[in-house]
């Protein structure tokens, strides 16, 4: 007889002894007497796939991160047998696998341990659930630490934390409160100087743990699915990243309006009030490109509809708006209306594009609208149905973008704020429960917006937002890092939001400046503003329910230090274009930490405050309440203050005043900064002249300026035009080389240039072959040289 009817969910299992190996072009297929098998595949030198089975049968390989149009193929690998271990061999590293357990551990060609298994891939066989609780533990060297993962809005180094990835709808969150929005299982490990990477390719529920649980143990695992997981050598965290990028891949070139000054608010309505909120910036002279419309433009919060009381004639509200200057962007959720009248739901109806539950109804959950249905994006056919609802809002009415929301998926009243667990999910074919799909859902609808409003933009450029996101959304949409406080705690995990997304390879984001929720006292609306203009995405937005949060609802003193930084930021478009640039084509983030600057120096493991701005901008906000200054460290190289053009030596921590009206901002010495006019929209001025400011440095530094249409495809036809200047400098010489490549004809025929840090002065130029006095070519009333774009050599002394 039977007596314990106690079902054991909790026994750990274990890979048993490797008893046999398969080479196959693609990979080393390594099977156990258990029936674990595993699979180790090499894409290139320094980037290593891992699949594990436990019965012996793969998943059909199929991920929504991995970029299939950067296809990897590798074939200089070595793979070897020796008594007790299997070695496979790149020209960069050696992965030894042990015969008896099937750990792995990981070398570099100095044989210097990288990344070791403690217990390696073990599981657990939940009964509740069905499947696997996968598991996988490594080895922490004492001192390392850990970059990435996201929005996590903790300390940049995850070192002593542990996380969960579950896409959240996560209103006025706290620091270290977790999940949040997106999923991005991604990170980065950093000991000896040597830096790695770990991306876990699985959708399911996951979690990490650094150190938390156990002393100098990490620890990752997932709810379901396979153990398929990549590694990603450095030895430079840029190496790193990059290779991550162009894994999971790399968004098209934004249209330069969308870097722009954006201004949201939940909601403006009615279309006065919209006309107001326009009208005011352009009265104050303050730099704006957007202007976002909320849920309320919409008949009963139906997606795709106008509510005609409040905007009559939408198409040309905004035609006006866009003759002022101003694109319209307008929101979109994922929930459907239960309304047999709206055509909307009737197509989606008739066609069975809603998501289901397990016994056949349809997913029905009450957000803004009501009681909605949820398009299932997991699925080709609707998506295809999904991008063709956007030709009325985009080709007929002129809206510019669109805004993804509650997408992860949301839903009111219910205590897990999403859907039950039992909702299918078509999954391209391989179908699932939304154990599985949730925190791809947010992912797949940005896609298939990103596709129809592409189709209907063209021959212009797209723009998406989405509030979730899994790792490789960054291929469609840029993001902001959801409903957060207006707090000053808010503002430091706004700046750490921002270094971590651009080291998880999701670079263009933004936060709502001023904070969604609550009201921000002038100081620190003022004090967002001016780290929000070094964000990549930069867009006031807030809660309606919380008061005003237009920069002149702060005073007079406010709208002077909005104005001065949004101009700023508009000013260094074309260094912020530039920045984009190589994001898009080589996949270098947009911010970088100063331990990503320079990982040789152990003092920039913990910094948090202090990042870079594209290449040569250092930026650190003022995160305090009454504060004049505050101290900064610099790292390495000469720097000059932006403000005054003091030198500081870097390596060090600074004391640096500033007034309410600045933060700290260096330049890196050799920059050439590339600087625009002020416009009060992108495309109001025809450029007619490119200031260059060039900071002195003993020794070389290489700027690059990178120019097209600004709008549309011409670029990649090779109508672009890719500045490269080559700064020298001596004790008694500014040497500058120009090199141009591309056949993009700017508007402007000549540079400004101003020199700053010159230690000598400078009473003669050579340009190219002619040499003449300084003063033949200072602007009347300046020291700033006029000279032709077409010069090749610039000479100082």
């Amino acid at each position: 007889m039977i007596t314990d009817t106690t079902l054991k969910t909790n026994d750990l299992y274990f890979p048993g002894p490797i008893v046999s190996t398969e080479s196959n072009p693609d990979f080393i297929l390594f099977k156990c007497e258990n029936q674990v098998q595993f699979r180790i595949q090499v894409l290139e030198d320094g980037l290593i796939r891992f699949r594990y089975t436990t019965n012996g049968i793969f998943e059909p390989d199929f991920s929504y991160a991995i970029d299939t149009k950067h296809a990897h193929v590798f074939t200089n690998m070595y793979f070897s047998e020796a008594s007790d271990y299997f070695f496979i061999k790149t020209s960069l590293l050696l992965c030894r696998v042990a015969k008896k357990d099937a750990r792995v551990t990981i070398y570099d060609r100095d044989e210097k341990i990288i990344l070791e298994d403690e217990l390696g891939f073990h599981w657990e066989e939940p009964y509740e659930s069905g499947g696997n609780l996968i598991k996988m533990t490594k080895h922490a060297t004492e001192g390392e630490s850990f970059f990435g993962l996201g929005d996590k809005a903790a300390h940049l180094n995850m070192k002593g934390k542990k996380f969960e990835n579950w896409s959240t709808d996560q209103y006025s969150y706290k620091k270290d409160q977790d999940p949040l929005y997106k999923v991005i299982p991604f990170y980065i490990g950093l000991h000896s100087k040597i830096a790695y990477g770990i991306f876990f390719d699985n959708t399911f529920r996951t979690s990490f743990d650094f150190c938390s649980s156990k002393k100098n143990i990490t620890h990752f695992e997932a709810e379901g699915g396979e153990m398929n997981y990549y590694f990603l050598y450095g030895p430079q965290m840029q190496d790193v990243v990059v290779k991550y990028t162009h894994l999971t891949g790399k968004p098209e070139l934004p249209p330069l309006w969308a870097l722009g000054y954006h201004q949201c608010k939940w909601s403006y309505y009615p279309e006065t009030k919209v006309r107001e909120v326009t009208q005011t910036f352009r009265k104050l002279q303050i730099p704006c490109d957007a202007i976002y419309l909320d849920i309320d433009y919409m008949d009963g919060f139906r997606c795709f509809t106008w509510n005609k009381e409040y905007f009559p004639d939408p198409k040309q509200m905004v035609s006006d708006l866009a003759t002022d200057g101003f694109k319209t962007i307008a929101i979109i959720d994922p929930g459907i209306k239960i309304d047999p009248n709206y055509i909307v739901y009737q197509e989606g109806l008739a066609n069975d594009y809603f998501c289901h539950r397990a016994d056949g109804p349809y997913m029905k959950g009450k957000v803004w609208p009501g009681f909605c249905h949820f398009p299932d994006f997991t699925n080709p056919d609707v998506r295809h149905w999904w991008m063709g609802l956007f030709q009325e809002l985009i080709s007929d009415i002129g809206i510019r973008g669109v805004w993804n929301d509650m997408n992860e998926p949301a839903v009111m009243e219910v205590p897990d704020k999403t859907f039950p667990l039992d909702v299918r999910h078509h999954y391209e074919g391989n179908p699932c429960s939304h154990r599985k799909a949730h925190n791809i859902y947010g992912m797949q609808m940005a896609r298939a917006t990103y596709h129809g409003v592409k189709r209907f933009a063209y021959p212009q450029r797209p723009f998406i937002i989405t509030r979730s996101a899994y790792a490789g959304t960054q291929r469609y949409s840029s993001t902001w890092t959801g409903d957060n406080i207006a707090s000053w705690e808010h503002l430091w995990i706004a700046n750490v939001q921002m270094q971590r997304m651009s080291l998880s390879g999701m670079g263009f984001v933004g936060s709502d400046i001023g904070g969604f929720t609550e009201q921000p006292t002038p100081e620190l609306y003022a004090r967002w503003m001016q780290l929000g203009v070094f964000h990549p995405f930069c867009r006031t937005h807030s809660s309606g329910d919380h008061g005003e949060q237009e920069p002149w609802s702060f005073g007079d003193e406010v709208v002077d230090i909005v104005r001065k930084f949004v101009e700023l930021r508009y000013r260094l478009l074309p260094y912020l274009y530039t920045m984009f640039w190589r994001y898009v084509n080589e996949g270098i983030p947009l911010l970088k930490p100063l331990v990503y600057f320079d990982q040789e120096d152990p003092h920039t493991y913990y910094r948090t405050d202090e990042f870079i701005f594209g290449e040569q901008i250092l930026v650190c906000p003022i995160l305090e309440p009454n504060v004049l200054g505050r101290r900064v460290y610099v790292p390495k190289g000469s720097w000059y203050n932006m403000w005054n053009a003091e030198k500081i030596e870097g390596g060090k921590e600074h004391w640096i005043a500033t007034g309410f009206e600045e933060i700290p901002v260096l330049i890196k010495a050799g920059a050439v900064i590339p600087k625009y006019p002020v416009q009060q929209y992108v495309g109001q001025l025809a450029i007619d002249e490119l200031t260059l400011d060039i900071y002195y440095k003993l020794g070389d530094e290489q700027t690059q300026v990178y120019e097209d249409a600004q709008d549309g495809y011409d670029y990649s036809k090779g109508h672009f035009s890719l500045l490269t200047f080559q700064v020298t400098g001596t004790e008694q010489k500014l040497h500058v080389e120009l090199q141009n490549e591309g056949d993009f004809e700017s508007s402007y025929n000549q540079f400004k240039i101003n020199v700053i840090g010159l230690p000598f002065q400078a009473t003669r130029v050579r340009i190219d072959e002619e040499e003449m006095f300084l003063e033949s070519l200072q602007e009347p009333g300046s020291n700033a040289l006029m000279v032709s774009k077409y010069f090749r050599i610039l000479e100082l002394y």
